[in-house]
């Protein structure tokens, strides 16, 4: 287990301060644990949110905290709570029985379920007709409400509530009220599992990764040549643009031959530079600067080779998926998140802008110009006027037609202005077919 292993506990001021100390009790969890104290249970979100990246895993001090972060979608490391049933809610059951005030079997009870409740009742042989039961996890308010309105129609003589802040409510309105506390076996098995969980979580991100970026647009020879400069300028400014993106992931970047790229990283860094593995990396900045079309393959192994395989793998997928999408595949070659095809409805085919059309309409314009003899090269401002668009719809049709095979992006003109450069597209009307091309 890695002694550098940080631990955030979430939970009320007593209860962190409980956990911590048997954090660093007679048997310590080789971990460090940080403090993330709150006086209501609704904070538990935003306690989680300024832990951040400084921990590898959340314990939270009751499943109430732990479902509010979970609901409010900030849990993006693992975490874990101490539970309170079974011991929990039965030293809470002994505590009424002591007290002559109380009687144990007519008693509400919030967030823990029924099976819970009628499985801790039967095992100290308590009837529980007159249990009632709230499960449902809610603020404070609407859990002292419910253990209020009992308690004045005299339907409970005590209410066991296991949120600290609906327990403070009550008290302040008189109502009888016993925490359900977690028992220390509870905490140290929880903090073991929280410290197994976090481990399990670094070995997990350090796995090896290998991305390979593929070009379609440089594999490709064009029909007519093209001039080798735009070819290696291209390159170049691809190459720099996969520098700075693997610089953000802590990437290493090699080109592998005149068309494709291989990227080593770690599963914790790509991952977080996509989302998860839900959007493939470099596609959407190759297209937005240099109007390219990347294909992506990522695998991971247990060697280079394996993880490149795999990889390899992935990328082939991509290459017959007619879109460029990335796949990406785990050690054991399953797709980690599967990105299968769309099926074209009847009518879509339709409503989808035409390349060859686009095509025939700019060249006609540019030809209208006397640009005859010259090569057909547009932005995307130009083709906005020509086709009666706005400069980003003439960017999105002007990126179809470099998918389409229909034109080539050059690189990004430098100028000494700020602001994006001007991206020019040269016009492939070759294949617009015999008397057809400008001239």
């Amino acid at each position: 287990m890695t002694p550098d292993l940080t631990i955030g506990v979430v939970g009320p001021h007593d209860l962190v301060e409980r956990v911590m100390l048997m954090g660093h009790g007679p048997t310590p969890v080789p971990s460090r644990l940080v403090a993330a104290a709150y006086r209501d249970e609704q904070e538990a979100a935003d306690k989680v949110v300024r832990l951040g990246s400084g921990v590898d895993v959340c314990l939270f001090a009751s499943p109430v905290p732990y479902d509010f972060a979970r609901k409010a979608g900030v849990l993006t490391m693992p975490a874990t709570y101490v539970p309170l049933n079974g011991a929990a809610l039965q030293g809470a059951l002994l505590r009424a029985s002591l007290d002559e005030r109380f009687d144990p079997s007519k008693v509400s009870i919030d967030v823990l379920g029924r099976g819970e409740v009628e499985e801790a009742f039967g095992e100290v042989g308590l009837p529980v007709e007159q249990v009632h039961l709230r499960e449902e996890v809610a603020g404070p308010g609407t859990l002292a409400a419910f253990h209020e309105r009992l308690w004045r129609r005299g339907l409970t003589s005590v209410a066991l509530t296991c949120v600290h802040a609906t327990a403070e409510r009550m008290e302040l309105a008189g109502v009888p009220t016993l925490r359900i506390r977690p028992t220390g076996a509870a905490i140290r098995s929880s903090l073991q599992t929280a410290a197994l969980l976090g481990a399990h979580n670094r070995l997990e991100e350090s796995q090896l990764v290998v991305v390979l970026v593929d070009v379609p647009t440089l594999r490709e020879s064009p029909r007519r040549a093209t001039p080798r400069y735009w070819r290696e300028e291209l390159k170049l400014a691809l190459h720099r643009m996969l520098l700075q993106e693997a610089h953000r992931m802590n990437a290493a970047v090699w080109p592998l031959d005149d068309h494709s790229y291989l990227v080593t990283a770690t599963r914790g860094s790509v991952s977080s530079g996509t989302e998860g593995f839900r959007t493939p990396p470099f596609v959407e900045r190759a297209r937005e600067e240099l109007g390219l079309v990347v294909e992506v393959g990522i695998g991971m192994g247990r060697t280079a080779q394996e993880a490149e395989t795999h990889a390899r793998a992935a990328l082939a997928r991509s290459q017959t998926s007619q879109r460029a999408q990335g796949f990406a595949l785990d050690r054991d070659g399953r797709a980690l998140v599967p990105a299968p095809r769309q099926p074209v409805r009847g009518g879509a085919q339709q409503a989808k802008p035409k390349g060859l059309e686009i095509l025939s309409r700019l060249a006609d314009k540019l030809g209208d110009q006397g640009d005859t003899g010259a090569p057909l090269i547009v932005d995307a401002e130009n083709a906005g006027r020509m086709l009666g668009v706005t400069p980003r719809t003439a960017r999105r049709l002007l990126r179809t037609l470099v998918e389409e095979g229909l034109a080539w992006p050059l690189p990004p003109n430098r100028t000494p202005q700020p602001g994006r450069p001007r991206q020019l597209y040269r016009l492939i009307v070759e294949k617009l077919g015999p008397g057809k091309t400008a001239g």
